[in-house]
């Protein structure tokens, strides 16, 4: 069955990295565009960054809130898409998910019928 899993988060200081990674497994995120949601109680859910498909013109996305401090990527011959986050802050902490969508303009669209992966908690505190 064809399903998305992030794996890579934890708890870290305010300041510290995590690489979080999502990975695909019974089907090819060639042809997916592919973002980060998070979701923090109180909060309202915001889509962080995305990546378009390996066949678009490679164009990526990221929320102001992110901006110069995460960085996506993809690996396609490891089926895996990729958020590096640096400089992390105590606002950063949320549950981060993965998902298919469209990555097009500056933009991410998702929709439920989309393949999503469960979610892996990101803590940003001293």
């Amino acid at each position: 069955q064809a399903r998305l899993e992030e794996s890579g988060g934890g708890s870290v200081q305010p300041g510290g990295s995590l690489r979080l990674s999502c990975g695909a497994s019974g089907f090819s995120l060639d042809y997916y565009a592919v973002g980060w949601i998070r979701q923090a109680p109180g909060k309202e859910r915001e889509a962080v960054s995305c990546v378009s498909n390996m066949y678009s013109d490679g164009s990526t996305y990221y929320a102001d809130s992110v901006k110069g401090r995460f960085t996506i990527s993809r690996d396609n011959h490891k089926n895996t898409v990729y958020l590096q986050m640096n400089s992390l802050k105590p606002e950063d902490t949320a549950i981060y998910t993965c998902a298919t969508g469209d990555c097009s303009g500056d933009h991410f669209s998702t929709h439920p019928s989309n393949y999503w992966g469960p979610g892996t908690q990101v803590t940003v505190s001293s």
